[in-house]
């Protein structure tokens, strides 16, 4: 992929690199115990090792095209897995489960203070894809996967950053926290992208390549909801809640 084409229209082929949470969270379950951790359920101690792949492509040889990841294609459908494409026809579902399960547990007035974050519809249509350089992200966890947990659980900001590769894909990465996720983005239409990524636990270096390992993959869309903001929306996500939201600022 050129990097001209990145530049010049807002469907350009692009890749996000976003890590996720650390483990103490910023609110937590009002009288109740704070969250956890961010392991999955059943991890203990740290994760085994993994066979990784690198965060980003290598450099080409002279003369040679370079190439983007995931086969330097710009179309999500081929790349995501019928169990992560079935996720995202249920973006809809999850917003409206989560919300609930989240108001119910009595966090509506921490829902209300979060204003364009939490509103559905909230994405604007231009300027979607993040600008290189620093930035800075959280994530909120809404619902819950399973019968133990919280409705509403937010962790606090931590450093990112976004850069360009040679091959024209633009990367977002979290470089703290004991979770991250490495993600693709794609062309969808004039109000997001679709998000393909992978998550990185403990101490592990560099990530599982997406398809790899099921239990950390991870399906998305990136949406604008600002200026300088963006949000990151995963429907159904593998782990602890019923929909993840990392939101990223300037």
């Amino acid at each position: 992929m050129k990097l001209r084409s990145v530049l010049s229209v807002p469907t350009s082929a692009l890749v996000l690199f976003i890590g996720a949470c650390d483990r103490q969270p910023e609110a937590a379950a009002k009288n109740e115990p704070a969250a956890q951790g961010e392991m999955p359920d059943g991890l203990t101690g740290e994760p085994t090792p993994q066979p990784t792949v690198p965060a980003a492509s290598a450099s080409p040889s002279q003369g040679e095209q370079p190439q983007g990841e995931q086969g330097g294609t710009d179309d999500w459908h081929k790349v995501v897995s019928a169990t992560d494409t079935a996720l995202l026809g249920r973006l809809d579902e999850a917003w409206k489960t989560a919300l609930t399960r989240a108001r119910r547990d009595g966090y509506a007035q921490e829902l209300k203070a979060l204003g364009a974050l939490v509103v559905p519809d909230a994405g604007q249509s231009g300027r979607l894809q993040p600008a290189p350089g620093n930035y800075r992200c959280r994530t909120l966890k809404l619902g819950v996967r399973g019968d133990v947990g919280v409705g509403f659980v937010a962790y606090p900001y931590f450093a990112c950053r976004v850069e360009l590769t040679p091959g024209g894909d633009l990367i977002l990465e979290k470089t703290t926290g004991s979770q991250r996720i490495r993600g693709l983005l794609y062309p969808d239409s004039e109000r997001r992208l679709v998000y393909v990524g992978t998550q990185s636990w403990g101490d592990e270096k560099g990530f599982p390549a997406y398809g790899q390992q099921p239990e950390r993959d991870q399906s998305g869309v990136l949406e604008r909801i600002g200026d300088q903001r963006w949000r990151l929306v995963i429907p159904f996500p593998k782990q602890e809640s019923q929909l993840d939201i990392i939101e990223i600022v300037r």
